[in-house]
């Protein structure tokens, strides 16, 4: 297993595809990664859809009003249009790379309109650097990110089992 630096600022999140350990940035995106955790401390990513996986670019997910399985939102055909219910964030963007593994907001036009929806970089991603807010990096199981079912919507998608902050988990 990856070795985790500061279990207050990494997450352990089990996906139908298996587990991948996430490293924050508290000091890059202070506010974002505050948001993550705390709805990660609330369960309101436990059972959240991969909704739009596009194969060589990323995986999204995090929707957790429309794409949270069993949830009473619950809404195969809005996932990836709702998110949590506290106001949206304000951009931190910053010059670090998308690069492959990279943990990044999802935001509609308005550069600070991100709030709970995310998404994993498959490849290199350097055009959306400076324009979305970085918060993380995957440190183990990206071979399990690979796995994940592609789509635009995708049918019968993976989901995320469980996030948790790893601090909050027995080592």
């Amino acid at each position: 297993m990856a070795e985790i630096k500061d279990r207050e600022n990494a997450l352990i999140m089990e996906t139908t595809k298996g587990k991948v350990v996430i490293e924050l940035f508290p000091d890059l995106a202070p506010g974002h990664v505050g948001r993550i955790k705390e709805l990660a401390r609330e369960g309101a990513y436990d059972g959240v859809v991969f909704h739009r996986v596009i194969d060589g670019f990323m995986a999204q997910t995090g929707d957790v009003k429309f794409g949270k399985s069993g949830g009473k939102d619950f809404n195969p055909g809005r996932a990836g249009m709702g998110g949590s219910d506290r106001p949206d964030l304000k951009a931190e963007f910053s010059n670090m790379n998308h690069g492959r593994g990279t943990c990044s907001m999802a935001r509609a036009q308005n550069p600070n309109s991100a709030n709970s929806q995310f998404f994993i970089c498959f490849e290199d991603a350097g055009f959306l650097n400076r324009q979305y807010t970085v918060w993380g990096q995957v440190i183990e199981g990206m071979d399990n990110v690979d796995k994940i079912k592609r789509g635009e919507p995708v049918q019968d998608p993976d989901k995320i089992v469980s996030l948790k902050v790893a601090a909050d988990v027995q080592a």
